[in-house]
Protein backbone atom coordinates (compact mmCIF):
# COMPACT_ATOMS: atom_id res chain seq x y z
CA UNK A 1 0.00 0.00 0.00
CA UNK A 2 3.05 2.54 -0.48
CA UNK A 3 1.97 5.24 -2.96
CA UNK A 4 3.72 5.81 -6.29
CA UNK A 5 5.93 8.67 -7.75
CA UNK A 6 2.75 10.02 -9.00
CA UNK A 7 0.61 9.91 -6.02
CA UNK A 8 3.85 11.75 -4.73
CA UNK A 9 4.17 14.47 -7.13
CA UNK A 10 0.07 15.01 -7.06
CA UNK A 11 -0.14 15.81 -3.02
CA UNK A 12 2.72 17.58 -3.47
CA UNK A 13 1.33 19.85 -6.29
CA UNK A 14 -1.70 20.12 -4.51
CA UNK A 15 -0.67 20.87 -1.49
CA UNK A 16 1.50 23.94 -3.34
CA UNK A 17 -1.54 24.94 -4.85
CA UNK A 18 -3.21 25.12 -1.40
CA UNK A 19 -0.69 27.15 -0.39
CA UNK A 20 -1.16 29.62 -3.18
CA UNK A 21 -4.59 30.09 -2.06
CA UNK A 22 -7.77 31.24 -4.25
CA UNK A 23 -6.96 33.62 -7.05
CA UNK A 24 -5.65 33.26 -10.24
CA UNK A 25 -4.36 29.79 -11.64
CA UNK A 26 -1.28 28.29 -11.34
CA UNK A 27 0.71 26.84 -14.80
CA UNK A 28 1.70 23.36 -14.28
CA UNK A 29 5.28 24.71 -15.22
CA UNK A 30 5.50 26.76 -12.26
CA UNK A 31 4.57 23.98 -10.00
CA UNK A 32 6.93 21.90 -11.47
CA UNK A 33 9.87 23.97 -11.34
CA UNK A 34 9.28 24.84 -7.82
CA UNK A 35 8.30 21.44 -6.49
CA UNK A 36 11.66 20.14 -8.69
CA UNK A 37 9.70 17.51 -10.28
CA UNK A 38 9.34 16.94 -14.40
CA UNK A 39 7.11 19.31 -16.19
CA UNK A 40 5.94 17.10 -18.80
CA UNK A 41 5.24 14.42 -15.98
CA UNK A 42 3.20 16.54 -13.71
CA UNK A 43 1.21 18.07 -16.61
CA UNK A 44 -0.09 14.92 -17.47
CA UNK A 45 -0.59 14.13 -12.95
CA UNK A 46 -2.42 17.50 -13.12
CA UNK A 47 -4.68 16.49 -16.40
CA UNK A 48 -5.26 13.22 -13.73
CA UNK A 49 -6.63 15.49 -10.89
CA UNK A 50 -8.73 17.80 -13.35
CA UNK A 51 -10.48 14.59 -15.00
CA UNK A 52 -10.77 13.10 -11.49
CA UNK A 53 -12.54 16.23 -10.31
CA UNK A 54 -9.98 17.94 -7.58
CA UNK A 55 -8.56 20.63 -9.85
CA UNK A 56 -9.88 22.81 -12.77
CA UNK A 57 -8.11 23.87 -15.92
CA UNK A 58 -8.34 27.05 -17.44
CA UNK A 59 -6.07 27.80 -21.47
CA UNK A 60 -4.88 30.73 -22.74
CA UNK A 61 -2.49 33.50 -21.94
CA UNK A 62 -4.27 33.48 -17.80
CA UNK A 63 -4.50 30.34 -18.33
CA UNK A 64 -3.35 27.42 -15.59
CA UNK A 65 -4.61 25.17 -12.64
CA UNK A 66 -7.45 25.39 -9.42
CA UNK A 67 -8.83 23.54 -6.81
CA UNK A 68 -12.06 22.96 -8.07
CA UNK A 69 -13.11 23.01 -3.89
CA UNK A 70 -11.76 24.00 -0.78
CA UNK A 71 -8.75 22.44 0.52
CA UNK A 72 -10.89 21.03 3.21
CA UNK A 73 -12.88 19.05 0.97
CA UNK A 74 -10.09 17.53 -0.97
CA UNK A 75 -8.66 14.34 1.65
CA UNK A 76 -5.65 12.39 0.58
CA UNK A 77 -7.97 9.22 -0.30
CA UNK A 78 -9.80 11.22 -2.26
CA UNK A 79 -6.82 11.56 -4.10
CA UNK A 80 -5.22 8.55 -3.87
CA UNK A 81 -7.90 6.57 -5.63
CA UNK A 82 -7.50 9.13 -8.70
CA UNK A 83 -3.75 8.50 -9.00
CA UNK A 84 -3.66 4.92 -7.78
CA UNK A 85 -6.83 3.17 -8.98
CA UNK A 86 -10.64 2.34 -7.46
CA UNK A 87 -8.39 -0.91 -6.14
CA UNK A 88 -6.03 0.99 -4.06
CA UNK A 89 -7.08 0.15 -0.68
CA UNK A 90 -7.89 -3.64 -2.13
CA UNK A 91 -4.07 -4.37 -3.35
CA UNK A 92 -2.42 -7.25 -2.04
CA UNK A 93 0.99 -6.19 0.54
CA UNK A 94 2.85 -8.98 -1.24
CA UNK A 95 1.58 -8.45 -4.47
CA UNK A 96 -0.69 -11.36 -5.07
CA UNK A 97 -3.06 -11.20 -7.51
CA UNK A 98 -5.76 -12.14 -4.86
CA UNK A 99 -6.05 -11.65 -1.44
CA UNK A 100 -9.17 -11.81 1.06
CA UNK A 101 -10.13 -13.24 4.03
CA UNK A 102 -11.19 -16.46 2.10
CA UNK A 103 -7.72 -16.26 -0.24
CA UNK A 104 -5.45 -14.79 2.17
CA UNK A 105 -1.56 -14.58 1.95
CA UNK A 106 0.54 -15.21 4.53
CA UNK A 107 0.77 -11.26 5.61
CA UNK A 108 -3.61 -10.64 5.38
CA UNK A 109 -3.89 -11.30 8.83
CA UNK A 110 -1.56 -8.95 9.99
CA UNK A 111 -1.84 -6.48 7.50
CA UNK A 112 -5.75 -6.09 7.46
CA UNK A 113 -5.48 -3.75 10.62
CA UNK A 114 -2.81 -1.96 9.72
CA UNK A 115 -4.25 -1.07 6.54
CA UNK A 116 -7.68 -0.02 8.33
CA UNK A 117 -6.07 2.26 9.87
CA UNK A 118 -3.92 3.72 6.97
CA UNK A 119 -7.49 4.02 5.09
CA UNK A 120 -9.12 5.83 8.07
CA UNK A 121 -5.66 7.94 8.67
CA UNK A 122 -6.12 9.23 4.78
CA UNK A 123 -9.60 9.75 5.00
CA UNK A 124 -9.22 12.14 7.58
CA UNK A 125 -6.27 13.83 6.54
CA UNK A 126 -6.71 17.12 3.80
CA UNK A 127 -4.95 19.58 2.17
CA UNK A 128 -5.72 22.43 4.15
CA UNK A 129 -4.18 20.47 7.13
CA UNK A 130 -1.03 19.43 4.72
CA UNK A 131 -0.90 23.37 3.97
CA UNK A 132 -1.15 24.40 6.96
CA UNK A 133 1.79 22.01 8.39
CA UNK A 134 3.59 22.60 5.85
CA UNK A 135 3.02 26.95 6.21
CA UNK A 136 3.64 26.77 9.61
CA UNK A 137 7.21 24.91 8.90
CA UNK A 138 6.49 21.38 10.95
CA UNK A 139 6.88 19.99 7.34
CA UNK A 140 9.06 20.93 4.33
CA UNK A 141 7.04 20.37 1.04
CA UNK A 142 10.42 19.88 -0.83
CA UNK A 143 13.59 21.21 -0.61
CA UNK A 144 12.13 24.63 -1.40
CA UNK A 145 13.69 27.39 0.31
CA UNK A 146 11.29 29.00 3.16
CA UNK A 147 11.02 32.67 1.33
CA UNK A 148 9.96 30.88 -2.19
CA UNK A 149 6.64 29.36 -0.48
CA UNK A 150 3.64 31.52 -0.60
CA UNK A 151 2.76 33.38 3.01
Amino acid sequence: MLISRTSQYAIQALIYIALKGEGAPILSREVAEQLGVPSAYLAKIMQMLCKGGILTSYRGRLGGFCLRESPEKVDLMRVLLITEGQDFTTHCVLGLKECGDETACPMHSRFKPIKAEIVSMLNDQNLANLAEAVRAGKYRLTDIPGELLPA
